[in-house]
């Protein structure tokens, strides 16, 4: 899998280069970059991208991806691998990487949550509620703590965190 840092693929950029944004609505919402294809990776199949190319009049050869980090993008590559035959390439960082870099962005008056934080958020309310719940009410409720433990555990190990792609598919990240 190819990588390319922000820097050098804005001095490269045409009106023809095709980006894919992989992140939610929500991030996208945030901050963009100007004229980039979205599908977010869990609508994300090869079929569609290839109608989002041909809708935009895109060059299909080297499909750049993006995400926040560069994970999700890594995850993007790694599913469409073999399935169409554009050069995969990933945006070195993500968007966290083309904000440093100060490349200009579309910004919404909105400010959305990162899905990242809203992960940490849900987890540690998990994590509270099980807690609180074990004392109070029933001893049980502390296995809810444990498996948040184990979930972020399976997370860190693997980098797939199942309640981050669950929370993509949430309306609010549409």
């Amino acid at each position: 899998m190819n990588v390319i840092h922000p820097i050098d693929l804005m001095s490269q950029r045409t009106a023809k280069t095709c980006i894919l944004d992989v992140r939610t609505q929500a991030e996208m919402q945030a901050a963009a970059l100007p004229d980039c294809l979205h599908i977010p990776l869990h609508e994300l199949t090869p079929e569609r991208l290839q109608a989002e190319i041909q809708k935009s009049g895109k060059d299909g050869s080297c499909v750049y991806l993006l995400c926040q980090a560069g994970r999700r993008a890594e995850m993007a590559a790694n599913q469409l691998k073999g399935q169409i035959q554009a050069e995969l390439c990933v945006i070195e960082g993500g968007m966290n990487a083309v904000q440093q870099a100060q490349i200009p962005l579309q910004h919404t008056a909105k400010p959305v949550m990162s899905l990242e934080r809203q992960v940490r958020i849900t987890a540690g309310f998990l994590v509270l509620i099980g807690v609180v719940l074990g004392y109070q009410v029933h001893a049980n409720f502390f296995l809810l703590s444990g498996l948040v433990g184990a979930g972020l555990l399976f997370a860190g190990a693997t980098d797939t965190c199942m309640m981050g792609m669950l929370l993509a598919r949430m309306p609010w990240n549409r």
